[in-house]
């Protein structure tokens, strides 16, 4: 019809006009969450130092913790050294939901450390603050999913004026399998999406059966900040598996998902989250049991998710995997100089992406 002609139209016009701004020379904001290094225990001031050495233009500093001290004075000084560098920064804080096992009780009442974080990005010039509500075991908890997000809401709720005071954004991730990506937009739109917004994970999909791309374009109007890596995903005995590598070498399609994100949100920041050294993670799909976990899980969505796994295949590169827990002083110092190792060949992937 006309109307529908019109709309792709529009549609193209629009995307054409985003690509001539970046064509122009509007190069991607690209730099790191600082958790890919976070072996190395660096603070804020070493951490700018090296992402200027790979002559990225931001970060995100993903805790408090990495500062040496919250003093204004102190923060002043990050600030005016991030400035010197020419690198924009993120902040960042942990859960924010008293009712996830992911709660620490020792960090108190959640909407004062959500403000604390606040104050801290103002300093920084950070426009966007991540957090999360939890990780998977709040899917299968006493508590339903829906009762985390409501808590976490209350949360968000009580911090509006705040967050509206300083101008900077609460981005929820999409965590380690705890929200769908309709789940966090929920929670965006109940809370007030004109001071939440989300912090698009492209690694964490996986854990809740979703393709990184449906993922995307479901949370794309809310997209304040990111976390990038790649994965594999294929198909498994008890349904399918997934595995973090470096970017370039899963089978997700991150450089159409970079392309993609640049697209559509054009002013957000690509943080690479690069996490390496992890067994692959089991989703048995093909279990009854499994399904409790997601009962208003989207067929369509679901699907894609199939139709991914399928195109995909185990991981055949070379990558040092060590177990949970302490390890060996060999094992741990090999694992600390993966991080830097992937981290670093993932920027140059993002780079010959996003800036070629």
């Amino acid at each position: 019809t006309r109307m529908m002609l019109r709309r792709t139209f529009l549609q193209s016009v629009s995307a054409a006009a985003v690509a001539a701004g970046q064509a122009a020379g509007e190069r991607a904001r690209l730099g790191i969450d600082t958790y890919s290094i976070r072996s190395f225990r660096w603070k804020a001031m070493q951490l700018l130092d090296y992402s200027a050495k790979l002559g990225l233009n931001t970060i995100q500093i993903s805790s408090i913790g990495e500062y040496e001290s919250l003093e204004p004075a102190y923060l002043k000084k990050v600030r005016d050294h991030a400035d010197r560098l020419g690198i924009a920064m993120d902040a960042g804080i942990g859960c924010i939901c008293p009712t996830s096992g992911s709660f620490n009780a020792k960090s108190g009442d959640p909407a004062k450390s959500i403000v604390l974080g606040l104050r801290v990005a103002k300093i920084m010039g950070a426009t966007a603050m991540r957090c999360f509500l939890g990780s998977a075991g709040d899917r299968r908890g006493k508590l339903p999913i829906e009762a985390h997000m409501e808590s976490t809401i209350k949360v968000l709720r009580s911090v509006r004026s705040e967050a509206l005071d300083l101008g900077v954004t609460i981005a929820i991730e999409n965590h380690n399998g705890d929200l769908m990506a309709t789940e966090v937009r929920t929670i965006i739109e109940e809370a007030g999406k004109d001071y939440v917004g989300s912090c698009y994970d492209s690694g964490n999909p996986l854990w809740l059966l979703e393709d990184p791309m449906y993922t995307l374009e479901t949370l794309a109007p809310y997209v304040a900040t990111s976390h990038f890596r790649d994965s594999v995903l294929y198909e498994h005995p008890r349904g399918a598996a997934f595995m973090w590598v470096a970017l370039g070498e899963g089978t997700v399609n991150i450089d159409a998902i970079l392309r993609r994100f640049r697209q559509l949100c054009p002013k957000a920041p690509i943080q690479l989250e690069v996490i390496t050294g992890r067994p692959p993670s089991v989703l048995p799909y093909l279990d009854p049991g499994f399904w409790k976990a997601f009962p208003k899980m989207s067929a369509a969505s679901f699907a894609r998710f199939v139709a991914l796994a399928r195109n995909g295949q185990p991981f055949a590169g070379s990558m040092m995997i060590a177990g949970a827990g302490k390890q060996p002083p060999e094992y741990e110092a090999a694992v600390k100089e993966q991080q830097r190792v992937d981290l670093e060949r993932s920027i140059a992937f993002a780079k010959k992406v996003l800036w070629s």
